[in-house]
């Protein structure tokens, strides 16, 4: 099947290095705690918030071997009090897991976004 699983992380400040250091930390995360191979991948895409410019989180992707994946990049609506420096991510994967078994990853300050899921 073909499942949807989301992410975000923060930046300390808008760096390529953070950038590609959050982003690929993410990355990571999502595929070791849902068991999916890179093979597996279907595509990810990556927004930012607009306070973020120094880097493509595309690039930070590629990174960690996701060259031969479709990425994309583009910037959250600026809306007032929302969370600064963060990246977000829809990864499009297959996998067997049921949608409930999904453990979509929130890492550094981005947990508070979905404080209704477990960890």
């Amino acid at each position: 099947m073909v499942r949807g699983l989301r992410g975000a992380s923060t930046c300390e400040e808008n760096t390529p290095e953070e950038i590609n250091e959050v982003t690929q930390e993410l990355l990571l995360e999502m595929l070791e705690r849902n068991g999916i191979n890179h093979d597996d991948v279907i595509s990810v895409l990556f927004t930012t918030t607009p306070d973020l410019t120094a880097a493509f989180p595309a690039t930070a992707a590629r990174g960690v071997g996701f060259g031969d994946v479709p990425l994309l990049c583009a910037s959250e609506i600026k809306v007032p009090g929302a969370m600064a420096l963060t990246v977000r991510v829809l990864m499009h994967a297959y996998s067997e897991r049921a949608r409930d078994e999904l453990r979509h990853v929130y890492l550094r300050k981005a947990p508070s976004l979905r404080d209704d899921l477990p960890e």
